[in-house]
């Protein structure tokens, strides 16, 4: 699977931002998709992750009520929508797809490039 991750950008604390991650290469909804992010000098973290049909979720606690993913598995796209931004969760943001479970740090099959969000205070 080939990842392509978009949306990233400069936004000030309070606001919104929506990305996207474009998928191709395999069959789409046969993956679990996750969304990773790594803050200037720290390590990537796990933010969400989105089941094969998308109908459960899981989330990292600091974005918990703030950040709600989804995907459409007939434009193979997922998606993180970021409301309430801070600070802190200025980041590289990364998609990634596993084919066994929600992707984790250490258990994902394919990553996408990064997509820079800097919130500023």
């Amino acid at each position: 699977v080939q990842l392509q991750a978009s949306g990233g950008g400069l936004v000030q604390a309070g606001g919104s931002l929506k990305l996207s991650c474009a998928a191709s290469g395999r069959t789409f909804s046969n993956y679990f998709m996750g969304w990773f992010r790594q803050p200037p000098g720290k390590e990537r973290e796990f933010v969400a992750g989105i089941t094969l049909s998308g109908t459960s979720t899981r989330y990292a606690d600091s974005v918990k009520g703030r950040f709600t993913i989804s995907r459409d598995n007939a434009k193979n796209t997922v998606s993180l929508q970021m409301n309430s931004l801070k600070p802190e969760d200025t980041a590289v943001y990364y998609c990634a797809a596993s084919y066994a479970r929600i992707p984790t740090v250490l258990g994902a099959d394919y990553w996408g490039k990064g997509t820079l969000v800097t919130v500023s205070s």
